[in-house]
């Protein structure tokens, strides 16, 4: 038995030791195949690192249960190397264990790495760091630029090999650019990124493919040689018909509608109201039908969001038309699963219709009810002025970047040196957001989401020795529109008072990636008015039952919340987002600190709770030109 034993071992590990044929992932003219045999994704987008990382293996199961059988993924470049050559890969930018979550799932994965990626997110996922690089011009066959750019996709690859198909990973398609043909013709640009892509991906076995809209203009813009081409857009079938037309035979190939939009996104604005079709059946069941119709033609799609997640600290990026257009905290995007990961309609909806498609179709996996947080004593504690680290000295002001800095607050000071009186110019532009105060009483807003900064006229009277502030906001760079190769923020150029150049800054830098430790001799806030200088308030809270809420803050003006450290983003009266997503997993059921940064305080601010069911609202701008 013995000699039986130990020869059956042998067999098992000469059969073992066969190679394995590698997997494989091409396409015809019509189809996609996986591993030779025809593969029609039936896909939607979850980026991790809107995510918390502890919540990926739940919503990646809710994905498989909806009848996903593939998930497309963004990747922040900006997340992940935030200094030069310096790569954090922990948490929700751990992008291999993010795979490896999926490939568990039973899902393959499109990754979608630009590097220029959109999405609503801060620079479109470029590094602000880029901003610092003489000669800099993103999107471009700039040598300065697909220096950085060839660098970061081969550390990236070198990364992720393990998960490549050809190493029997889940990784399918890599995406080259987003959306370029709505941004630029530059062919040369084009050709040598999809080259860095080719060389740095060698071997992985991944098809590459580029998305654009689904017009003449964009897809020939945008499309490269050899590289196959695909749409986006909520009419797939005709944009399909459109791209047969359009394109040559090189970029021909099986139909991927790469963004299919149920919804839409929000951007902060008083009169813009929630994009969703959630509780709108006659909405839903266009998309049910939409969705149906391009399975049953034999075309692939993925849902623009699935899972939209949350722009966590000060992630958000901005749009741009007449005016900066920030981007909400919330990425709900209307999608059928929501902010907090939980199914909703449009889900329960979808699941049905693709349900059909899927052989063995995943229970629904059980979330945890939302809680509700009974209204926690907040009082405020400091005052922002007043836990300043050094400055940096400078006759005129510069701007974020050149300080180092990529996110938060800048605050530049000078003290008058005789008197001056007139209308105040804060440097070329508002960039983001400027509030005025002088010797720490507030005087004005000025704010790039006014068109041209219209009727922008903040009047100053200074004396000499007199205390001027201007606090900056970066609300995130411009991700799409026309403002977005150059994206340095603060104050920089000239800084006038009725035309008088003001000299001598003390420039300080504010991060506040995790808010602001109390200073020691801090004072005690008093008689706050709507002419406070901002304000950190802080309170603490416990918990019976520890699980995700929404954090409702009535009567608050604007600002940024952090809980145990954790930046949950910003928050603003304006709408329409008027609740914050409050993730379970950065809280404990003892002594949980809460601390608010308000930018305006008034005096008036109510009540801070946690609520289980979110409201979307608008209310006016109280800054309002």
């Amino acid at each position: 038995m013995r000699v039986f034993t130990l020869l059956s071992l042998g067999l098992a590990a000469v059969a073992h030791a066969r190679p394995a044929l590698p997997d494989s992932f091409t396409y015809n003219a019509t189809s996609f195949l996986l591993n030779g045999e025809p593969y029609q994704i039936i896909g939607g987008q979850m980026d991790p690192q809107r995510v918390p990382w502890q919540y990926w293996k739940q919503r990646l199961a809710m994905a498989r249960a909806m009848g996903l059988n593939t998930i497309f993924s963004y990747i922040y470049w900006n997340q992940i190397e935030d200094q030069p050559g310096q790569y954090m890969t922990h948490e929700s930018n751990n992008i291999y264990a993010y795979v490896q979550e999926a490939h568990q799932a039973g899902l393959q994965v499109v990754l979608r790495v630009g590097p220029y990626i959109c999405g609503e997110h801060e620079w479109g996922g470029f590094p602000a760091w880029l901003n610092n690089i003489d000669n800099m011009t993103v999107r471009s066959n700039n040598p300065q630029f697909l220096d950085r750019t060839q660098s970061w996709l081969n550390w990236l690859a070198d990364w992720l090999r393990p998960m490549m198909i050809s190493n029997g990973g889940p990784i399918i398609m890599v995406q080259i650019e987003n959306e370029y043909g709505f941004y630029g013709d530059d062919h040369s640009y084009t050709d040598a990124l999809s080259a860095q892509f080719h060389a740095s991906f060698v071997g992985s076995g991944v098809v590459f493919y580029t998305n654009d809209g689904g017009s003449q203009s964009a897809l020939q813009a945008g499309a490269i040689p050899n590289v196959l081409a695909e749409i986006d857009g909520s009419t797939p079938l005709s944009s399909f018909q459109g791209r047969s037309s359009y394109l040559n035979a090189s970029s021909q190939g099986p139909n991927l509608d790469g963004e299919y939009y149920i919804t839409w996104l929000d951007q902060w604005d008083p009169y813009t109201a929630h994009q969703s079709d959630v509780n709108n059946p006659q909405a839903i069941a266009t998309a049910q039908s939409t969705l149906q119709s391009t399975v049953n033609s034999g075309d692939s799609f993925s849902i623009y969001m699935f899972n939209g997640g949350t722009n966590f600290g000060f992630q958000s990026g901005s749009d741009y038309g007449n005016g900066t257009e920030p981007i909400t905290t919330s990425y709900d995007y209307g999608a059928p699963l929501d902010e907090s990961g939980r199914p909703n309609d449009i889900y329960h909806a979808l699941r049905q219709t693709l349900g059909q498609y899927s052989p063995h179709l995943p229970d629904v996996p059980r979330v945890e009810p939302m809680i509700s947080i009974p209204p926690i004593d907040i009082k405020p504690s400091f005052h922002l002025f007043d836990g300043l680290p050094t400055p940096h000295k400078m006759e005129s002001p510069t701007n974020m970047e050149a300080l180092g800095q990529w996110y938060g607050f800048t605050l530049y000071r000078t003290t008058a040196n005789a008197s001056y009186s007139g209308f105040l110019q804060p440097g070329v532009a508002a960039k983001d957001r400027v509030i005025v105060y002088v010797n720490g009483v507030r005087q004005g807003v000025f704010d790039s989401r006014y068109p041209n900064n219209a009727q922008q006229n903040v009047s100053v009277t200074l004396n000499s020795g007199d205390v001027l502030d201007l606090l900056n906001e970066n609300m995130g760079r411009v991700n799409f529109g026309s403002d977005i190769p150059y994206q340095t923020k603060g104050v920089f150029g000239d800084v006038t008072v009725g035309g008088s150049i003001l000299t001598g800054w003390e420039v300080y830098t504010l991060p506040l990636a995790s808010g602001m430790a109390e200073p020691c001799d801090a004072r005690k806030p008093t008689n706050i008015s709507s002419s406070s200088s901002p304000i950190f308030y802080t309170g603490t809270f416990d918990l019976s039952t520890v699980s995700d809420t929404w954090l409702e803050l009535p009567g608050w003006t604007k600002g940024v919340i952090w809980v145990n450290g954790n930046n949950l983003g910003r928050y603003w009266t304006i709408g329409p987002q008027q609740s914050y997503y409050l993730p379970g997993v950065w809280m404990q059921k003892k002594h949980n600190v809460i601390q608010i940064l308000n930018l305006e305080p008034t005096g008036q601010e109510g009540t801070v709770s946690g609520v289980t069911d979110r409201s979307w609202f608008n209310r006016p701008d109280p800054d309002a030109p």
